[in-house]
């Protein structure tokens, strides 16, 4: 529990300290909160939820928790996702803390949906922990990925997250210990991609093999190369080739021209008609674009390495994911923290009290909680 109930003055803003001073020298009294984003998004109240336990567990107290959406369903902008009730002593300094917990999951959960619903066929491994401004945020984003990942499971058959990068939050993808193989890092100390290959295949022989290759430019080239050096792993669908490269260049054999050509042989229909430039950048600009990907599929399968798998990463986000799906892109699995908010104002969860001592009241602008909590239309 973090943090633990003696911490959470020290955490929650000072003015609901205060109130909470103010309400034990006047009363207590019951209240009632109903909490809600300003946005559409999934419940992933879970984490929240179990913290506010706790705390009344640590207090001698026990809080009403009325959850008005299953975990993972989709909740429209205002409306409560939760009616929080119990004494007003006990609550009112902790609204600071559950709503941090509370906004961003919500928001990223909606996010880990979209991507897995606009691509129900692809794999998913969660890398967000590299990108997270410490590890209470890693595991809240690790969360609200399996969450937006089970709910696309059940909606449409999606194969969703499969795992993420790192053993600590594993569990919440069903898994003892995180996923992934090596990082630029490796390649740089092995001083060739093959070379890193090897030392790799050397120290975890039993275990699958991805392939970073953009690391020299030679994408199609060191990608080749291992595959060579491994023809029974490549044959038996145990390698695979991450595709990162960065936006500054053209993977491997591609221009701009070349790009186009690429999807023209093979998704025609995703380079005409309108596109935006966002879209255009992702279809055949630099990068790891869906022409990028064509190409590393019609290489790898035009040199008898069909059962090679393709990974593709760097800034798969809702947007990018979207545009992959109206160009088929040929992606096996997607490794990714771009479901975390891009935009964090939208994560803000905010609390009303909505009634004092059984009796409604609301402030002005925000009477439609009193309607919701009333069963009214």
């Amino acid at each position: 529990m973090h943090p633990k109930d003696s911490d959470v003055a020290s955490y929650t803003d000072s003015y609901f300290v205060r109130t909470k001073g103010v309400v034990e020298k006047f009363g207590d009294c019951p209240v009632t909160y109903a909490i809600f984003l300003r946005r559409p998004c999934v419940a992933a109240p879970r984490l929240a939820v179990d913290w506010l336990q706790e705390i009344a567990k640590a207090r001698g107290t026990r809080f009403q928790i009325d959850l008005n959406f299953n975990e993972g369903d989709w909740v429209g902008a205002g409306e409560p996702l939760l009616y929080l009730s119990g004494s007003f002593k006990h609550l009112a300094d902790l609204e600071t803390l559950y709503l941090q917990k509370l906004g961003a999951c919500c928001v990223a959960a909606y996010n880990a949906y979209t991507m897995c619903i606009d691509l129900p066929h692809i794999a998913f491994m969660a890398m967000d922990a590299r990108h997270c401004a410490g590890t209470e945020m890693a595991e809240m984003m690790a969360y609200a990925a399996s969450v937006g990942s089970e709910a696309a499971q059940r909606q449409s058959g999606a194969a969703g997250f499969i795992g993420n990068a790192n053993d600590s939050t594993a569990h919440y993808f069903g898994r003892k210990t995180g996923l992934g193989t090596m990082p630029h890092a490796l390649i740089g100390y092995a001083g060739s991609t093959l070379r890193a290959a090897e030392m790799f295949v050397e120290t975890y022989p039993d275990q699958d093999l991805t392939v970073l290759v953009d690391y020299f430019g030679q994408e199609v080239t060191d990608g080749l190369d291992v595959c060579k050096r491994f023809p029974e792993m490549a044959a038996e669908g145990r390698i695979g080739m991450r595709l990162d490269t960065h936006g500054g260049r053209f993977l491997e054999g591609l221009d701009p021209q070349k790009s186009y050509a690429v999807l023209e042989r093979f998704e025609p229909k995703s380079i005409r008609g309108y596109r935006t430039e966002t879209e255009l950048r992702y279809l055949v600009g630099t990068g790891v674009s869906a022409a990028a990907i064509w190409h590393m599929r019609e290489q790898l399968d035009a040199h008898g390495f069909d059962k090679v798998k393709i990974v593709a990463s760097s800034g798969f986000g809702p947007a990018k994911c979207k545009v992959m799906a109206y160009s088929r892109a040929p992606i096996d699995v997607i490794g990714t923290g771009s479901y975390l908010p891009e935009v964090w104002t939208e994560t803000y969860a905010t609390s009303d009290i909505i009634s004092y001592d059984g009796v409604p009241r609301v402030k002005v602008g925000r009477e439609f909680l009193l309607k919701k909590q009333e069963g009214q239309p």
